[in-house]
């Protein structure tokens, strides 16, 4: 199996940062990450690259990562989606022992941080609506407009701030705001709203708080609590890195951990907007949020992907400033090389073509062949799979007129059956339409388990499900969710909607070796030439099995070994 993308080298700037800090003993010599997601949605392989860059960095330079919630804004967080995060950074091969902290565990300290920053004349209650926020904030050429509650003293401030936290005030009527320099180049830097009236259930501290703390207040303060070394996000923060150096500066805390940005992971014919995703789902565009066509890990994860291969992808892409778009090539490699270990080898024909072999006894029903498990795992063994004189192979194994170097089966041809016996194509019948509905053949019994007796030469192998023996199972043939390369790019008038695949799954019946009908849930397989698939976690029960495929093979049937 070639690898299409062996020239991709791994780069990882963080590393190096880390190994110099280590080198000057910054911090002590500790390395402290964390990973801290928003609670308002699944996680995607967006996400995953950055758990397995924080918690594996950690665990390279002997430290230690915590995760934390980023619960501030209790319009959308859910404890569904708390649970779904912990459950897909488990699945993802990590752990945070006993360092598992929500942002609201901090919110009576951030509160205090924020009566600090008052008292230093640092902050101030304005009464302007978010529009007029906005409007007032200026643009890159030209400076923001002082708010009229800018300068008023440290009493009202205080007062009205406790005022808000009381609930006397509605939602968007009075926020808190630091004061800095309305004339910064850096429209961060721009008095941002620090906390903002939000009269809604917190999922953690019940009504407690009607007021919350924005993103970049809460986040910087929440990694000095913790004692984080290393605050590694994503590149649209770095514009925010002044503002959060600007709140521990300020407030003199204890320790001042350095935040590092790097290029976000991006991914063609994927779409990784939470607020896309989610309307994916709300409006029953995909079938949850673990539909195995989405970008999330718990999708992944059901379509039959594995930790270790996301994790191996997460390495092999490496941690750059520069952003670009990955090739997707690139994470079914990392699947199949994973697969190809692991998956054990069953027979299955998806587009199913009836061969009767004519001259094969009518009366023997016990004939059973040896067939490997998996090649790759001598420990594996082998399973005894039951011939029959009716046979079913794939549709596009055979060709009436084929072209030269077709090594398939063909009127006259000879090939062998995968663990069994060779035949040869002897006649061909037809419907009323024309479409080839069976296939006449003959079989030479010395060829058992797909010898050659005399020394012949045979190219072509191809496999095979007994009619008599083999059984019915759903397979769900999963394509990219998506037609364009670039799906979030649309023309006028259109949306990412428009850019959607009406074939991007496919539900057929197809014919499987018996083995197959015990299939346990979640459970991998290759199917021989053909793909890999897995037991759906959800549908796939006991002599019903459904079978997702996870991703096709890379080696073409010419290369098939017997």
């Amino acid at each position: 199996m070639e690898n299409p993308n062996e020239n991709l080298v791994a780069n990882n700037f963080i590393k190096t940062i880390i190994t110099e800090d280590l080198k000057v003993n910054k911090n002590g010599g500790k390395v402290h990450t964390r990973f801290p997601p928003e609670p308002n949605g699944y996680l995607h392989i967006g996400h995953a690259k950055s758990i397995c860059l924080n918690f594996g960095l950690a665990k390279e330079f002997g430290g230690i990562t915590n995760l934390r919630f980023d619960d501030t804004n209790p319009v959308k967080e859910d404890v569904e989606y708390v649970d779904s995060i912990q459950e897909d950074v488990k699945w993802l091969g990590f752990d945070w022992d006993d360092r598992k902290y929500y942002a609201s565990d901090y919110f009576d300290k951030l509160y205090e941080y924020a009566v600090q920053l008052i008292k230093m004349g640092l902050a101030y209650v304005c009464e302007q609506t978010p529009e007029e926020i906005r409007a007032n904030r200026g643009t890159l050429t030209e400076p923001g407009k002082p708010s009229p509650w800018r300068d008023r003293s440290v009493e009202e401030n205080l007062d009205l701030f406790e005022r808000m936290k009381n609930g006397e005030f509605e939602d968007g009527t009075h926020t808190l705001r630091a004061k800095i320099d309305m004339a910064s180049p850096n429209i961060n830097m721009r008095d941002p709203v620090t906390y903002r009236i939000k009269k809604m259930n917190h999922h953690r501290t019940g009504d407690k708080w009607c007021i919350y703390p924005m993103y970049d207040f809460t986040h910087c303060l929440s990694d000095m609590l913790e004692g984080i070394t290393h605050s590694i996000c994503t590149l649209e923060f770095e514009d925010h890195r002044p503002l959060y150096d600007w709140y521990l500066k300020v407030l003199k805390t204890p320790c001042h951990p350095q935040q590092i940005e790097f290029a976000r992971l991006n991914i063609n014919y994927l779409v990784m907007s939470k607020r896309k995703l989610r309307q994916l789902v709300m409006e029953n565009y995909v079938s949850g949020w673990d539909d195995p066509r989405m970008p999330t890990i718990c999708g992944f994860r059901r379509r039959g992907y594995t930790p270790a291969a996301i994790r191996n992808f997460a390495e092999r892409i490496g941690v750059t400033k520069a952003e670009s778009i990955v090739d997707y090539s690139v994470l079914e490699f990392c699947i199949r090389e994973d697969l190809n270990k692991v998956a054990t080898r069953r027979m299955a024909v998806i587009n199913p073509l009836k061969v009767t072999i004519e001259n094969y006894p009518d009366d023997l029903h016990d004939d059973e062949l040896d067939a490997i498990n998996n090649p790759e795992d001598q420990n594996a063994g082998s399973r005894k799979v039951k011939f029959s004189k009716v046979i079913y192979i794939e549709r596009d194994d055979f060709m009436e007129n084929p072209p030269k170097k077709f090594f398939r089966l063909a009127p006259g041809k000879e090939v062998r059956l995968r663990y069994a016996y060779f035949i040869t194509c002897k006649e061909v019948i037809k419907d009323a339409n024309g479409e080839v509905v069976e296939l006449i053949c003959t079989y030479d019994p010395a060829s058992r388990g797909g010898n050659s007796p005399d020394g012949r030469r045979v190219q072509g192998t191809i496999h095979w499900v007994s009619a008599e023996f083999g059984r019915k199972a759903e397979v769900r043939m999963y394509d990219n969710l998506f037609l364009t390369e670039n799906p979030d790019v649309a023309p006028e008038g259109k949306t990412f909607l428009d850019n959607l695949n009406p074939d991007s799954l496919k539900t057929i019946e197809a014919w499987v070796e018996p083995a197959l009908m015990d299939a346990k849930p979640s459970e991998k397989f290759q199917f021989e030439r053909v793909g890999y698939f897995c037991a759906d976690s959800i549908d796939s029960k006991p002599d019903t099995p459904v079978f997702n495929r996870t991703v096709g093979l890379r080696d073409s049937w010419a290369k098939m070994k017997k």
